[in-house]
C-alpha cells in the first residue's frame, strides 16, 4: 500500500463530499425564498440515500465484473469484495470505493436545480433511485471500468465529463421539459441570498480539487497537473463570464461570476489530467462562451425552464469539455494516453472518439431519463399542484422555511 497516495485519495474523497453541501448552498441561494429549504433538502438528502445505495449494490454494479455495459449484481453490501485489496495505484479498494461514492452522491444533486419549486418530493426521490441503477451505474461502468465499452474504445474522461456532467445535464433537460414551466415562468424573482451563492461556489471550487486532482488516484505528477489545470481553467472561465456580462448585460454580476466559475470547473473536468496549462486556459474560455450563449440566448428561444441552469452549465460545458479533450489532450501532460489530441499533432482520432462518447451519452441518458420519468409518473405525480407551487415547497413538503418573511404570491 502507498501510504501517501492512500491519504491523498481519502482526503480527496472528503473534499468531494464537501461539494454536496456546497451545491446545496449554491442552489439554495439562487431560488426564491419559499423554496430554499426544499432545494437544499433535495441536494443534501443524497448524502444519505445515495451513499446507502452505493454500498448495497452501486459499487458492484459500477466496478465489479467483466460486462461491457454494467457490472455484477451479486455484491450486496459489498459482500465478496476485499476492501483491503490494492488498486493499481496501490490504494486500498475500500478507499477507492469511498472516493467513487462521493461522485455518485453529488451527481443527482446537480439536476435538482432544473426543477426546483415545482416537483413532488416522492417523485424525485423515486426517480433518483431508479435513475442511479439504470443510468448512473452503467455510465460509470462503461467509461471507468476497464471492461466498459466506452473505455475500451479509448474515451478520455479524467473526472466525469460524460459520467457526471453531461449525464446530469441531459437528465436536467429531460425533467425540465416533462415537468413543464413554473407558474411564474418569465417573471423575474428575487434570489434568496447572493452571499449563499458565493459560499456555495467557494465550497464547490475547493471540493473540486478532490474531484479532479483526486481522480489521479495517487500522489503524483498527474494529480499536480490536474490541480493546476483546474485552477487555470476556472480562472479563465470566471473572467470570461465577467467580460461577457459587462459587454452584453452592461453590469458585472456576482451571480454571473459564480456561474462562470462553475462552467470552468465543469468544462475542465474530463480533460484536467490530460491537457497542458495552455489547453486548460482555452477550454475554460470556450466552455464559458458556449454556456453563456445557451443560457442567455438559446434557452429563452426554446422555452426551456431550467430554473438554475443545470443543463446550461453542466450539460453544455460538459459537452464542450468532453469534445475539447480530443483537441487538447497531450502526452506532455500525461504520457499514459494513447494519442495526442488534434492540436498536439494526434490527428482526428481522439476527437472522433470523444464525439462518439459524447453523443452516445446524450442519447442514452435522454432516452433512459425520459422512460424512467414517464413510468414513475404513472405511479406518483411528477408535478406539484398549482396551490402547492404558490404556497412554496418548503411549507408543503417540510413545514420549515428559511426565514420568517416567506409569503405566497
Amino acid at each position: 500500500m502507498s501510504l501517501g497516495s492512500t491519504v491523498f485519495v481519502l482526503i480527496s474523497a472528503i473534499l468531494v463530499l464537501l461539494m454536496t453541501p456546497g451545491l446545496a448552498f449554491f442552489y439554495g441561494g439562487l431560488v426564491s425564498k419559499k423554496n430554499v429549504v426544499n432545494t437544499m433538502f433535495l441536494v443534501f438528502i443524497m448524502t444519505g440515500m445515495v451513499a446507502l445505495m452505493w454500498v448495497i449494490f452501486g459499487y458492484g454494479f459500477s466496478f465489479v465484473g467483466n460486462g461491457a455495459f454494467i457490472g455484477d449484481f451479486k455484491h450486496f453490501f459489498l459482500s465478496g469484495i476485499d476492501l483491503n485489496s490494492l488498486q493499481p495505484s496501490k490504494i486500498p479498494t475500500g478507499v477507492y470505493m469511498l472516493f467513487q461514492m462521493m461522485f455518485a452522491i453529488i451527481t443527482p444533486g446537480l439536476f435538482i436545480g432544473a426543477i426546483v419549486g415545482r416537483t413532488k418530493l416522492k417523485f424525485i426521490l423515486l426517480f433518483i433511485f431508479v435513475w442511479s441503477i439504470v443510468v448512473y451505474y452503467p455510465m460509470v461502468h462503461m467509461v471507468w471500468s476497464s471492461t466498459g465499452f466506452l473505455a475500451k474504445m479509448g474515451t478520455l474522461d479524467f473526472a466525469g465529463g460524460t459520467v457526471i456532467h453531461i449525464n446530469a445535464g441531459v437528465t436536467a433537460f429531460v425533467l425540465a421539459k416533462l415537468i413543464g414551466k413554473r407558474l411564474n415562468y418569465g417573471k423575474p424573482f428575487q434570489a434568496y441570498s447572493v452571499p449563499l451563492v458565493l459560499i456555495g461556489t467557494t465550497l464547490l471550487w475547493i471540493g473540486w480539487y478532490g474531484f479532479n486532482a483526486g481522480s489521479a488516484l495517487a500522489m503524483n505528477d498527474v494529480a499536480m497537473q490536474a490541480a493546476v489545470t483546474t485552477t487555470v481553467a476556472t480562472g479563465a472561465s470566471m473572467m470570461t463570464w465577467f467580460f461577457l456580462d459587462v459587454i452584453f448585460n452592461k453590469q458585472a454580476s456576482l451571480m454571473g461570476v459564480c456561474t462562470g466559475t462553475l462552467c470552468g470547473l465543469v468544462g475542465i473536468t474530463p480533460a484536467t489530467g490530460f491537457v497542458t496549462v495552455a489547453g486548460s486556459f482555452w477550454i475554460g474560455i470556450i466552455a464559458t462562451i458556449a454556456s453563456f450563449a445557451f443560457i442567455n440566448y438559446v434557452k429563452p428561444r426554446i422555452g426551456l425552464d431550467d430554473t438554475l441552469d443545470a443543463f446550461g452549465c453542466h450539460g453544455i460545458s460538459g459537452m464542450v469539455g468532453s469534445i475539447a479533450t480530443g483537441l487538447f489532450a497531450s502526452k506532455l501532460a500525461n504520457p499514459s494516453i494513447a494519442d495526442n489530441g488534434l492540436f498536439y499533432g494526434g490527428g482526428f482520432h481522439q476527437v472522433g472518439v470523444q464525439l462518439i462518447a459524447t453523443c452516445f451519452t446524450i442519447v442514452f441518458v435522454a432516452i433512459a431519463a425520459y422512460v424512467i420519468a414517464k413510468v414513475i409518473g404513472l405511479i406518483t405525480p411528477m408535478r406539484a399542484t398549482k396551490e402547492e407551487e404558490i404556497k412554496g415547497m418548503d411549507l408543503v413538503d417540510h413545514g420549515e422555511m428559511a426565514d420568517d418573511s416567506v409569503h405566497t404570491e
